[in-house]
């Protein structure tokens, strides 16, 4: 990963070196596994403060007996530098997806969702349903597994959970992260509520102040 850095920060310092040239940032999302996060939070902490981490988020859900825990992060910084993080997360099997700075003078109230995948469609369709015109601009899903343990609440001897969880995990769940477009302010409230209440992260872009 490290020489992966190196060439990427070589490639930035090749194009920016034209006085002329003006660096283009942009923000991502990427989800997936614990492991996933960790090292894209590694690659931007040793970006050397092209590409910053500007949150992220450990997810458990409980639906039933079963807890389903995924991780997400939000970076900003060096276009180039972002691309590479695509590519490494594609390969990787994490769900990704990319916003430009022009997006936010193209299109209203920007925002991003990140849930299992049919929980994803299913608030879709209950948004499509209250006749609230909006766009979907990206969507990504995950093709690497996403934990799944037995809840807490179960109470069951711990080396009995352990027997039972690589069939639980043999169910792959699909993580879903997209990125829409709401037309009109009114409805931004409507939506951001049918989202929480079916237990799917938010993340609005008029709350996201990035300093250049």
């Amino acid at each position: 990963m490290i020489e992966d850095n190196i060439r990427v920060l070589r490639q930035a310092a090749m194009v920016t070196s034209d006085k002329n040239y003006k660096i283009e940032k942009s923000w991502c999302v990427i989800a997936g596994n614990a492991e996933l996060i960790d090292d894209m939070a590694y690659k931007a902490i040793a970006s050397n403060h092209n590409v910053k981490i500007l949150f992220r988020e450990h997810v458990i859900l409980n639906e039933g007996k079963l807890d389903k825990k995924f991780d997400f992060i939000m970076l900003y910084g060096n276009s180039i530098i972002i691309n590479d993080f695509k590519r490494e997360t594609s390969q990787r099997g994490g769900a990704f997806i990319r916003i430009p700075r022009s997006y936010l003078g193209e299109e209203p109230n920007l925002m991003a969702f990140i849930a299992p995948d049919d929980v994803i469609r299913n608030v879709v369709s209950i948004i499509e349903k209250s006749k609230i015109p909006f766009a979907i601009l990206q969507e990504s899903q995950t093709t690497s597994f996403i934990n799944i343990d037995i809840s807490n609440e179960v109470r069951l001897p711990n080396f009995i959970k352990s027997a039972l969880k690589p069939f639980y995990n043999a169910n792959e769940v699909v993580l879903s992260a997209i990125l829409l477009s709401v037309d009109k302010n009114v409805h931004v409230g409507k939506v951001q509520s049918v989202a929480t209440s079916n237990k799917v992260f938010v993340i609005d872009f008029k709350d996201i102040v990035t300093e250049d």
